[in-house]
């Protein structure tokens, strides 16, 4: 499968960022995308809401279906991926990316940022991993996607922020334990995650400063790498943890310069990429001017 005309993504935390993305890179193939997001009221740092995010998919090419979800919520889940399946006939892809963070050490993090935290990450990927399941099982070449890390347990990335790492890596358990869960009947579950910085609405907020976004890759690395994962049999490619750059290069993709936001900037690493995962041949972190 080269495109995903046709196909059904069930896309939670949609409205921007990666996930919209993910969206628009499936949208310009002919795709029909659920946007099962928060935002329906435009938030005051954060741009984007579902339905603008729908006009935006709808531009592109796709059918966009926006929905206002909970994933902390069962009943909001549950209603939405039935609307998702009745609106399109069915769901073949299910993205997990809606996601909480807090860097915050042990003593600083209330319990309540805590439970988000794992209500969202954790909890909520397995309970809309669990619901689009009956559908996805169904479905031809089936894949899940959670947008978490490798399973790395240097306490590197313990130290300092310990609620937020359990909560993030509970989102690859579900990677670890549904694929080998699910390969015998067919559905791929696997995790993709970024080797830097991404540029997002979100990113800008939470660090304060244009310049930290000039240090970023754009999300459309990860929507790129997303739709290598979504092209492959499902059959055959499930329980990987995926790094987007590598990916893309075992993928044939050689030039990665123009995923930058500002070549002239170093890049910043993200989190919890390991140690042995360098960049792939001829990749550098580096400012352009300095390579």
């Amino acid at each position: 499968m080269t495109n995903l005309k046709g196909k059904t993504l069930f896309i939670t935390g949609a409205s921007r960022g990666i996930g919209l993305a993910i969206g628009l890179r499936a949208a310009r193939d002919g795709a029909n995308i659920a946007i099962a997001a928060k935002t329906a009221e435009p938030h005051p740092k954060l741009p984007g809401t579902i339905y603008t995010a729908a006009e935006e998919l709808e531009k592109a090419g796709g059918k966009a279906l926006p929905l206002v979800v909970d994933v902390r919520d069962d009943a909001s889940v549950q209603a939405a991926v039935e609307k998702t399946a009745e609106t399109f006939g069915g769901i073949d892809i299910c993205i997990n990316n809606a996601s909480a963070i807090q860097l915050t050490g042990t003593m600083e993090t209330e319990m309540r940022r805590f439970d988000l935290m794992h209500q969202v990450n954790t909890r909520g990927t397995f309970l809309v991993t669990k619901t689009c399941l009956p559908f996805l099982l169904k479905a031809d070449n089936p894949h899940v996607l959670m947008l978490s890390p490798p399973l790395d347990m240097s306490v590197k990335w313990f130290r300092g922020h310990v609620a937020y790492t359990m909560a993030k890596y509970g989102m690859s358990e579900c990677v670890l334990g549904m694929s080998a869960e699910f390969q015998d009947q067919g559905v791929a579950v696997n995790a993709l995650w970024p080797r830097t910085g991404i540029a997002t609405a979100a990113i800008r907020y939470a660090l304060g400063t244009e310049e930290s976004m000039r240090t970023c890759r754009s999300p459309d690395i990860m929507a790129d790498a997303a739709h290598v994962i979504f092209t492959k049999p499902s059959g055959e490619f499930t329980g990987h943890f995926c790094i987007d750059d590598i990916l893309l290069y075992e993928n044939g993709v050689r030039e990665f310069d123009h995923y930058r936001v500002d070549p002239t900037y170093n890049l910043m690493p993200d989190f919890f990429v390991p140690d042995n995962c360098p960049p792939p041949p001829g990749v550098t972190l580096k400012a352009v001017s300095e390579s």
